[in-house]
């Protein structure tokens, strides 16, 4: 019987073919029978496993990973899907505002972030709530109806009040993140590593706005309905047992475009912009409008905005 220690008997000395490749078959073994404990789903590869983190990889190693994704994601889905890593842009900060005497709670917004972003049709995940509040008693979110009719608005007495990631400048889900799978961007985007995170749901627990959402299936996109123009920090497909949520569109607006449920919106109740730029509609808002934000009494310093257009 062969010592565990014979197959290298001296420091640097090269292993028989036989017992190396049946330590790399047990290394590979090892390493899947983690992959698969750690994500509650038996798909995820042993390069996906041992990937660092997004913000550690160097540009060859992005590209190589980058490369990777596409590749599944034409299997999977039987289209070119490009996965983009555009970075931060110099100069900006994103910024966005909504106008609560405008809006009529459509839910427009809603259906237009699940079909730009890639989330799961069945079941369906919206990273957009829209709450319907009396007028009477203001922003009061302890009375707020998650379950309105949408046919029949805007009721009388009522206003509404969409909730979405605010994109905090403290963001609390970032603080008890473990992994470090979610990072505030320069730009002011918190976005996630959807490859590093491990769904312990700590930063739902922390998120006070209850913006971000776990994938306890398999997500189940139609290949029709896949969205191609994805970014990897933004809406490319996600995998069962991660989290997710909204990141102002990334794949668009660092393109020069507006986030998918501002354009939707009928009434023009959604603003964005370059917090930075002085001529920039947002810091218009901002310096002449009533402007609130949410829960600001937790510190989070939100970037988005609530405000009374009138």
């Amino acid at each position: 019987m062969m010592d565990q220690d014979a197959c290298q008997p001296t420091p640097g000395a090269p292993c028989p073919s036989g017992e190396n490749n049946g330590r790399r078959e047990f290394l590979g073994a090892a390493v899947a029978a983690v992959a698969t404990a750690l994500t509650g789903c038996g798909k995820l590869s042993k390069e996906e496993f041992l990937q660092h983190n997004f913000r550690e990889l160097s540009k060859e190693e992005v590209l190589t990973v980058i490369e990777r994704l596409e590749k599944e994601y034409k299997e999977k889905f039987g289209k070119e899907v490009k996965v983009a890593n555009t970075p931060a842009l110099p100069g900006v900060m994103f910024g966005y505002a909504l106008d609560l005497s405008r809006c009529i709670g459509c839910r427009r917004c809603v259906h237009a972030c699940v079909k730009e972003n890639n989330q799961s049709r069945d079941p369906e995940i919206q990273w957009i709530r829209v709450l319907e509040l009396e007028k009477e008693e203001g922003v009061n979110l302890q009375h707020a109806e998650h379950y309105y009719n949408p046919d029949e608005v805007p009721r009388e007495g009522h206003f509404y009040m969409p909730v979405q990631c605010q994109q905090c400048k403290k963001p609390p889900c970032v603080k008890v993140c473990p992994v470090g799978a979610t990072w505030r961007e320069k730009d002011g985007i918190v976005v996630v590593d959807y490859n590093w995170c491990i769904g312990c749901r700590y930063c739902m627990a922390a998120c006070p706005y209850g913006a971000r959402h776990f994938n306890w299936g398999d997500p189940q996109i139609p290949s029709k309905d896949v969205n191609p123009e994805t970014h990897y920090l933004g809406n490319r497909p996600r995998a069962k047992g991660v989290v997710e949520k909204c990141t102002f569109c990334v794949q668009r607006t660092r393109q020069g475009k507006y986030p998918a449920c501002l354009e939707v919106c009928p009434t023009g109740s959604r603003k964005f912009g370059n917090l930075l730029d002085k001529e920039s509609e947002i810091r218009y808002i901002l310096e002449n409008k009533r402007v609130f934000k949410l829960k600001e009494e937790l510190n989070t310093q939100p970037n988005f905005f609530y405000f009374y257009g009138v």
